[in-house]
């Protein structure tokens, strides 16, 4: 009897045990299972999440795709939209055909402004991108008196790839930012900032006309542009950072001054001020000067952006010299009167060339260094009786303001003049665009020259502006 009720006693505790470890395995099943059910709401989430964010992008990318032909119902173009390629198989190329150059869109586009008399004008890349561009400075003048911001917020934003290499600088930069770092930048474009610069100017043609005289030969032809942007460069080094590279000559030295500046301050006082000068020692009204960030912006805007378009802009006033000898006359014996047979051009000597004044306008009202820019405006602005909502890009088609028939009738026509006092009075000061304007104001030969046109890229001669050089006698 003993013996038989230990034997039950050890079934009943066995019995208890697996009931305890049933009860310990359920448990554990119940909270995989709970767990993979909490796997499966975050998966769930995330794809919920993302496929909410993609069905908000796609339905604001389709409202701005249907503003957008709504607006270009309202506006002339340069013909007929296809469905797929927009109006890019009409001046880039035809399909298995031809290639065709970026001039024939440029023709295209003028011969609009003179059959319509359109002021502005839409042009579609492709099925969904629309381009709205000014043509007139009746439709220009009232964005361009406005500080709206160039178009930099989306990565289809036309500036938005120079922010890598560029940063936030003037070019680039908006709102309170902008208007602070201009406040402090403009003592740096002074009068008395700007003299001393004259001596540069000098020295750096000098080795210009040096390099000239070694290609010198009447059987071969001199690349203008490439000469001219090493001087503009050249100029900017030595003017804005006081570096002196031999940048024509290919010699090199280095030259460490913005940790000393920022050290001792004081050396300013010992020579001439500099475009680095002021960004280092600006200060706004509390004190607070520009952080590195803010300098690097600047100094890479004023250096990369400013030196090719000037470059841009001597090269092709050097095609026009070539192309008009009488022009080229006339300012030779001006400067040769004006610096008396020195070699040495002065402050006092700029002001007294007018005719070079007049031809340099000219040049740049021909072929602009920028053939474009653009604004990203905030607020509704009416052109040419059209409302643009706040959010549209809009462009401006400097070559087309400048050369726009219906303010310069003899548009085609190369003549100086047309900038005297007298006959400027007459016209309206947006009518003539050299590089921006309003608000955000920046601070014998080879025949049948073609011009690309990018608004984001100065414009260069397709095949290069290639000139014979000779001594006058």
């Amino acid at each position: 009897m003993g013996r038989k009720g230990q034997e039950e006693r050890e079934k009943g505790r066995e019995r208890r045990e697996e009931g305890v470890g049933g009860v310990g395995k359920g448990s554990v099943k119940r909270r995989e299972r709970e767990e993979g059910r909490d796997g499966e709401m975050l998966v769930f989430i995330i794809i919920s999440s993302a496929i909410g964010i993609i069905l908000y992008k796609l339905v604001l990318f389709l409202m701005e795709w249907r503003r957008d032909i709504e607006l270009c119902r309202k506006i002339p173009s340069i013909g007929p939209a296809h469905w797929f390629w927009g109006h890019i198989n009409q001046f880039v190329f035809y399909i298995f055909q031809k290639f065709t150059s970026i001039t024939d869109k440029v023709e295209k586009e003028r011969e609009m402004i003179k059959n319509q008399g359109a002021k502005i004008f839409h042009t579609w890349l492709g099925p969904f991108h629309a381009i709205i561009g000014v043509l007139h400075p009746d439709a220009a003048k009232e964005i361009m008196k406005s500080t709206e911001p160039k178009p930099v917020f989306k990565d289809t934003d036309g500036y938005s790839f120079m922010k890598s290499w560029l940063g936030m600088g003037l070019l680039l930069s908006h709102g309170k930012k902008w208007e602070r770092n201009r406040r402090l930048l403009t003592p740096a474009f002074h009068f008395d900032v700007l003299k001393p610069y004259v001596q540069i100017y000098n020295e750096v043609i000098d080795i210009f006309l040096n390099k000239i005289k070694m290609n010198q030969d009447k059987e071969k032809t001199v690349e203008m542009y490439d000469l001219v942007t090493l001087a503009t460069l050249d100029t900017m080094l030595r003017c804005a950072f006081s570096y002196n590279g031999g940048i024509q000559t290919e010699r090199y030295c280095s030259k460490k001054y913005t940790r000393a500046v920022k050290d001792d301050p004081e050396q300013l006082n010992r020579r001439r001020l500099d475009f680095l000068d002021i960004l280092l020692s600006a200060k706004d009204d509390e004190g607070v000067g520009l952080s590195d960030e803010d300098i690097r912006a600047e100094v890479s805007t004023f250096l990369l952006a400013g030196h090719e378009t000037t470059a841009s802009a001597i090269s092709w006033s050097f095609y026009y010299l070539g192309k008009y000898h009488d022009e080229q006359q006339k300012i030779y014996e001006e400067v040769q009167n004006t610096i008396d047979r020195t070699d040495f051009f002065t402050w006092e000597n700029v002001s007294e060339c007018r005719q070079l004044s007049l031809f340099v306008k000219e040049s740049l009202r021909h072929t602009s260094p920028a053939p474009g820019f653009a604004r990203y405006i905030t607020k509704p602005f009416v052109l040419d009786g059209v409302e643009f909502p706040a959010g549209t890009t809009i462009g401006f088609c400097i070559n087309h303001i400048n050369n726009n028939p219906h303010i310069w009738p003899d548009y085609e026509v190369f003549r100086p003049e047309r900038f005297l006092d007298t006959e400027a009075r007459q016209r309206d000061p947006f009518a003539y665009v050299p590089f921006s304007a309003g608000s955000r104001y920046q601070i014998s030969l080879v025949d049948g020259f073609e011009y690309e046109q990018d608004p984001l890229t100065v414009t260069k001669a397709k095949y290069g502006i290639k000139l014979h050089m000779e001594e006058r006698k």
